[in-house]
């Protein structure tokens, strides 16, 4: 067993690496969100996160290897931070939790559709996303057409067609 640890098991210690209540929800923000400062993080969390509860998973994510900060070069007292390829080797184990929670959850539509496309699009899609993640991450050459700029087309358009259906019942 590993030392400082429950046992060895490897779910158990993806949990302990992941299992907290934000952990995720942070890594999400900053995979499909391109969230890189802590105010982005912060004014942009559909969770509400807590300012306290945000520098602390941060601190944890970049102490685990998940995650990665340098100095913001436009400004002195920020940073920017990027997923590390353990991080980007987490799409999969995400596509597979939208999934689930598409079938399981009273989920939005619009806050749904990314996780129907990647589940739709399977691994050759999740391999093109983390090539784009590596890219703007760990600076791999870009690929050809973003996973990103589609998967947000898609969110600004159900997003747009929820709210036209809203005002219609109004």
């Amino acid at each position: 067993m590993a030392q400082g640890h429950r046992s060895g098991c490897p779910i158990n210690l993806t949990l302990e690496t992941l299992g907290d209540r934000w952990s995720l929800i942070v890594i999400r923000d900053i995979m499909f969100g391109n969230r890189r400062h802590f105010r982005e993080l912060l004014a942009h969390s559909e969770e509400r996160i807590a300012s306290n509860i945000l520098a602390d998973r941060l601190k944890r994510l970049l102490e685990a290897g998940l995650l990665w900060k340098r100095d913001d070069p436009s400004h002195k007292q920020k940073a920017i931070y990027s997923l590390t390829e353990p991080a980007i080797q987490l799409v999969p184990l995400l596509v597979q939790m939208g999934a689930w929670g598409r079938r399981h959850t009273p989920v939005s539509a619009e806050l749904a559709i990314r996780a129907q496309l990647l589940e739709e699009g399977g691994p050759p899609l999740w391999d093109r996303f983390m090539d784009e993640l590596r890219s703007l991450h760990l600076d791999a050459p870009a690929p050809p057409r973003s996973v990103l700029a589609d998967l947000q087309a898609a969110y600004e358009e159900v997003a747009a067609r929820t709210r036209a259906e809203s005002d219609l019942q109004a």
